[in-house]
């Protein structure tokens, strides 16, 4: 459990002003604890709450803006809007990581708390700030165009596969998307939230023609309220938080060397019992 050299992680959670400070593991620096870039490792919960909102926001919005901008020019789908959700969690990274982390994406979140980042409490709020910064995206464009148009840029499956075989996919696609940014959270290159959103946008181009490559409960959730197009909605629930758990688990192992889950499962029973 120890931590590799030189690790520090944007991605990893800023405590608030109001949390406690947790015991550190011997040999092990403070996860919980982000460097910003400016010298502020502390942030108000509402600080960090608001700029999962807004990061989500800006992600949701260019990513489905650009399925919808697309589909009403008849431009191709898959390199446009796989280049607009990468360059999309680019700017909002870059724009307020530093406050909050820069998850904007509940199964993102769930790995966080997995590898005690985050904790329980925090990652709860994060979950209702990214599915309402998801919400306001969709709505703003409902405001726009309609709430029918809307539901153009809800995932769904191809009909060239099963609902079984888009969940498969979705937990592969997030596998890979959420292993890397365990990864790159960890490193203290300034270009790392390049490679995440290479990451994202990586993925993308490989599940848009099966399943619309969600990787983000909460990017599939605002379209389908919006536009009341619920269709395999569980796919995009299940499949993500499936592929989060295996990522971290891989992580564990080929990352950190670490192939005893004695401690860690113990560790985030005591923080689910708390």
């Amino acid at each position: 459990m120890t931590s590799l050299p030189g690790e520090w992680g944007i991605i990893a959670h800023p405590r608030s002003r109001n949390e406690p400070e947790t015991p550190e593991r011997p040999g092990e620096s403070n996860r919980m604890h982000a460097q910003d870039g400016e010298g502020s490792a502390l942030m108000k919960t509402w600080q960090k709450y608001a700029a999962e909102v807004f990061g989500t926001f800006v992600l949701v919005g260019i990513g489905t803006g650009a399925i919808l901008g697309m589909k009403q020019s008849g431009e191709p789908l898959i390199v446009g809007v796989s280049l607009a959700f990468g360059l999309a969690l680019i700017t909002a990274l870059y724009s307020v990581a530093r406050v909050s982390g820069g998850h904007f994406n509940p199964v993102v979140t769930l790995a966080m708390f997995l590898d005690r980042r985050i904790g329980l409490a925090d990652a709860g709020g994060y979950v209702v700030a990214q599915a309402l910064g998801a919400f306001l995206a969709s709505g703003a464009f409902a405001l726009i165009i309609g709430r029918a148009t809307v539901a153009a840029s809800a995932t769904g499956i191809s009909s060239a596969i099963n609902e079984f075989e888009g969940f498969i996919v979705e937990a592969v696609l997030t596998l890979m998307f959420v292993f890397a940014i365990l990864v790159l959270s960890r490193s203290g290159a300034h270009t790392k939230f390049l490679g995440m959103g290479a990451a994202l946008a990586a993925v993308h181009m490989i599940g848009i023609p099966f399943t619309g490559a969600s990787v983000n409960p909460a990017r599939s959730f605002a379209p389908a309220l919006v536009g009341d197009a619920w269709g395999g909605f569980w796919i995009y629930l299940a499949g993500p938080a499936l592929g989060a758990v295996v990522a971290w688990a891989l992580y564990k192992v080929i990352v950190q060397g670490d192939t005893d889950f004695r401690d860690d499962l113990s560790e985030i029973k005591d923080a689910m019992s708390t």
